[in-house]
């Protein structure tokens, strides 16, 4: 019975048979990119230029375009961010623009499950938000369509989409300083150990923020056994921040024979710079 099914079905769908994989002309790309404690994924195809005119022709000007090909391209984050000034929820959107020759319409739309640009079913009310922004002319030609990001640190990035001879750069933000605050509040209270002060003391270092409880985790570090050349390095950072230079170059030195017994090449330079720089302030403050 089951066979007869079947054939019963390959015969009304004959081209079935037939079915050949074959290379998609604008082919299936996916980025995952993260940012502090957050991760975002970009899921597009990638049209090419192939010697046509982009924006005012093959996408026009004043209407809705997918940014991409074949299906919308898919924007997930897995923490709350904010886009050009408005917030966007943790979750997936679908991506489109209204391109102007002026100006830009960026959208972040919360209806995910329609075809390409959805053109008949797109509703507006459905939006996240849109942002206005204005293109950019570049100099070298991006043959196929391109999302990237660039300019990536702990709080913010720009996502990038390049296509012919155009830039469109749209400012990402998220709170990751409110976000490890809470993740370093559950891991302190939480048996820690010397790595965990270390790490906790070294990101209020690298975030300029809080240096008096950063020293306090990183001498906690060391009472615990964490006799390393990078605790004592980020601790002489620390205190050179808070203006005690005598003890960060004791630091510095530490760290520098603890690098140096290792091999470690890279942080004996740094630590030998940093010695002499602060002795050349000391030295400078001793003579005003």
């Amino acid at each position: 019975m089951k066979l007869l099914l079947s054939i019963g079905l390959l015969l009304l769908c004959p081209f079935a048979w037939g079915q050949i994989e074959h290379p998609k002309a604008s082919p299936f790309s996916r980025i995952e990119q993260q940012i502090g404690l957050s991760k975002i994924t970009v899921e597009y195809s990638r049209p090419a230029v192939r010697g046509r005119e982009i924006f005012g022709d093959l996408v026009p000007y004043g209407r809705i375009w997918r940014v991409g090909a074949n299906a919308s391209t898919k924007f997930t984050t897995d923490t709350d961010l904010t886009i050009g000034g408005s917030r966007l929820p943790a979750g997936t959107y679908a991506l489109y623009a209204f391109p102007e020759e002026q100006s830009w319409q960026i959208v972040f739309h919360t209806n995910t499950g329609h075809w390409g640009d959805g053109r008949k079913a797109y509703n507006p009310k459905e939006d996240a938000f849109r942002i206005r922004l204005t293109p950019e002319k570049i100099s070298d030609k991006q043959e196929n369509f391109l999302i990237t990001f660039d300019e990536i640190d702990h709080n913010s990035m720009k996502m990038l989409w390049l296509w012919d001879r155009t830039r469109i750069t749209i400012p990402i933000s998220v709170d990751t300083h409110a976000a490890m605050q809470r993740e370093i509040s559950r891991k302190i209270t939480d048996k820690p150990t010397a790595q965990t002060y270390y790490e906790a003391g070294r990101y209020l270092q690298e975030q300029g923020k809080d240096f008096e409880l950063a020293l306090d985790y990183l001498n906690k570090a060391l009472e615990q056994g964490g006799d390393t050349y990078y605790f004592h390095r980020v601790k002489s950072l620390v205190e050179a921040a808070l203006g005690d230079f005598p003890s960060a170059i004791v630091s510095a030195q530490k760290s520098l024979e603890l690098a140096s017994a290792e091999g470690k090449d890279e942080f004996v330079r740094m630590n030998q710079k940093n010695i002499d720089d602060w002795k050349s302030v000391l030295k400078a403050n001793k003579n005003e």
